[in-house]
């Protein structure tokens, strides 16, 4: 497996694109990375607002555990099987990822929105496609690659079942907004990256497991290089009926097997930076 790249990273020139593929964004520059869990990453820093946003609510003590747990007995009544998986979702504060004002909407089974025509996805949806990567893997996921960081809740449930998380975002208000919500979590696994997600990140391949929260008409051509052999991909797709599916794609030493799965409804899948 090729070495990782060390932490923190700052790159100066855009990823080497796939051949007939464009290049990062209108700016050339490729994705900035940032080292959530260092503690250098938590030197002061000024983080780009939106002035009318309220603050994030960040505690909500024993309620919150309540309603963690009512959660996770909902996601079990939804099918979700995988103690790892519940375990995660059952850690990870959801009301820390959404504003002060949807906090009491925050552990019910619903999409929110998160800024920017984006939103944190539903409870149970998290818990499914994450439940698929884990799928008859015996203890943690080894190196994930996430596209769309949105507010970062994802991310930080990966981090929780997998040895080491790349979260890419391209809009540069969630990938500070993500970086805000994960700061005080220290989350030593997990490094948030600013660029073109339909690229990927080459040079953290390759990839036991990549999960996105976006949706195109088909799966890039570079997720599918940079995904081991012996990996999963789970991705929202629109397949041949015109909708968009959950599609799974296990990579094997004898080539790819794609499996279409249940109807989802997740934002489009779009490239550059912005």
């Amino acid at each position: 497996m090729r070495p990782r790249p060390s932490f923190p990273v700052k790159l100066t020139t855009a990823q080497q694109a796939p051949q007939g593929r464009s290049q990062v964004g209108a700016s050339g520059q490729g994705p900035r990375v940032q080292a959530v869990g260092k503690p250098a990453a938590f030197a002061p820093v000024q983080v780009g607002r939106e002035p009318s946003r309220p603050p994030v609510r960040k505690a909500h003590g024993t309620e919150s555990q309540a309603a963690r747990l009512a959660m996770v007995r909902k996601l079990e009544t939804h099918g979700i099987r995988h103690p790892a998986v519940l375990a995660a979702m059952g850690k990870v504060e959801r009301h820390r990822f959404v504003d002060s004002a949807l906090a009491n909407q925050a552990y019910e089974d619903t999409s929110l929105p998160i800024g920017l025509g984006q939103t944190i996805s539903k409870p149970s949806v998290v818990a499914r496609m994450i439940e698929l990567l884990c799928h008859d893997r015996p203890g943690k996921l080894g190196r994930v690659l996430e596209i769309g960081t949105g507010c970062g809740y994802q991310a930080a449930v990966l981090s929780v079942v997998a040895t080491e998380v790349y979260s890419m975002e391209r809009l540069r208000g969630l990938h500070e907004r993500a970086r805000e919500n994960l700061r005080l979590l220290r989350l030593a696994n997990l490094h948030l990256l600013m660029g073109d997600g339909m690229l990927g990140f080459a040079k953290g391949a390759p990839y036991a497991a990549i999960i996105a929260a976006a949706g195109g008409n088909d799966i890039p051509q570079a997720w599918l290089e940079q995904l081991a052999v012996g990996g999963r991909l789970v991705a929202p797709t629109v397949t041949a009926t015109g909708q968009q599916n959950l599609v799974v794609v296990d990579k094997t030493a004898r080539g790819l097997v794609r499996t279409e799965l249940e109807a989802v409804h997740f934002v489009p899948l779009k490239s550059g930076i912005g």
